[in-house]
């Protein structure tokens, strides 16, 4: 067991709530695909994964074969989407453990055809990516008829679905999203004019969802397909991108009610007293102006807590906010607690998190350092243990 007093709290029942809170919303017109990519955003994929299954969770979305792999070995039963398709050599491994590639080029359908062969498997489904306008990945609109002409010749090879990604889904009005969805209608036009009618189509992320119903909502008009998914990511952790529109204003649509799923704490593990000059750190880079209490936290950029936190972030310390003082090194940060004549060692710290009526949210820590929250959860390192609570629901 871990002992360095440095940890990340998961609150599976705040989790789970975010998961109904999407269902509900899509209830009827989309099945949702989890993505639990990037050890679920930070919060730890096996775990997370399991509870998700538990409450209903029918697909998972990760990024590569290692990712699905780590969930079958986890016990995932449910479908698991390989939303960044194979390399080269990993066909074998995803058609053995059911994954579910995405597909762009002809080389990913020959291999895994090979594979299926190989196996003895008479059909491994894939869902083919369709570059609608993010330049990434996916197969080129000018391309798609090469790449199902590559698939019809491999026997194997199954097109179950046709998904795309939308570059600026969080701006309500914006054009590219409408060309986007445009883009991906006419390449389902052409699937259908070569006889292919997928039985799974998906364009929205968790911001779409919200914010453009129409990339989901009509995917299942006219018996187009049997199942439409929504792939909620940073939804699911409790965070979203605030909504704006082309001019930059925020708008009106109104977010998902859901709950951050994750705190993050330390301790003090050293305050001395120190008096008026004394700099803290290296480089001298904060120096006091008057006696101050400087307090030693266990945590650092070896664990994820970014360097650019260094005399700009802030933590909670006995519910008030105390700033991070000098630079954050790789295994400690120092914070002033001068205005905390009872701080002492031992005291818990909140990085992200509730402590007493005050919150520091990964958005308020992102904001700091002119990012989004989603680096900030997933910077957080292997190192930092995480504890899965099924009675953290806040």
């Amino acid at each position: 067991m871990p002992t360095r007093p440095t940890w990340v709290e998961i609150s599976l029942p705040n989790l789970i709530h975010n998961l109904s809170v999407i269902r509900d919303y899509v209830a009827g017109q989309a099945t949702i695909c989890a993505v639990v990519k990037c050890d679920a955003y930070g919060h730890g994929a096996p775990e997370c994964a399991r509870a998700l299954e538990a409450a209903g969770a029918q697909w998972f979305g990760v990024t590569c074969t290692d990712e699905g792999v780590e969930l079958r070995r986890a016990g995932i039963a449910a479908r698991i989407l390989l939303m960044s398709g194979i390399w080269r050599g990993e066909a074998e491994v995803a058609v053995e453990h059911n994954l579910t590639p995405a597909v762009w080029n002809a080389e990913q359908i020959a291999e895994l055809n090979s594979a299926a062969e190989k196996l003895g498997k008479s059909s491994v489904p894939v869902h083919i990516e369709v570059d609608t306008g993010m330049s990434r990945q996916g197969v080129q609109p000018h391309r798609l008829a090469m790449l199902l002409e590559a698939a019809r010749r491999a026997k194997a090879v199954c097109i179950e679905g046709l998904h795309s990604h939308l570059a600026s889904a969080e701006v309500v009005d914006a054009v590219d999203v409408e060309d986007q969805i445009a883009s991906y209608q006419h390449a389902l036009e052409q699937l259908a004019a070569a006889g292919l009618r997928p039985a799974c189509l998906h364009l929205a992320n968790s911001a779409a969802i919200v914010a453009h119903g129409k990339s989901w909502r009509s995917l299942l008009q006219n018996g187009r397909a049997q199942t439409a998914l929504v792939r909620p990511g940073i939804a699911l952790y409790g965070y979203s991108l605030p909504f704006v529109t082309t001019a930059g204003t925020s708008s009106p649509i109104a977010e998902l009610p859901l709950r951050p799923v994750l705190s993050w704490k330390t301790r003090i593990i050293d305050i001395r007293e120190v008096g008026a000059g004394q700099g803290v750190g290296y480089n001298r880079a904060h120096v006091t102006s008057a006696p101050a209490r400087i307090a030693t936290l266990a945590v650092g950029y070896g664990d994820g807590l970014n360097r650019g936190l260094s005399n700009r972030g802030q933590v909670l310390v006995r519910g008030q906010l105390s700033p991070i003082v000098g630079k954050v090194s790789m295994d400690v940060t120092t914070i002033d607690v001068t205005h905390l004549p009872g701080s002492e060692v031992g005291d818990e710290v909140v990085l992200i998190g509730k402590q007493g009526e005050q919150q520091l949210t990964a958005w308020a820590m992102a904001q700091v350092l002119k990012t989004i929250p989603y680096e900030i959860l997933c910077a957080i390192g292997k190192r930092v243990p995480r504890v899965f609570d099924r009675a953290l629901a806040n």
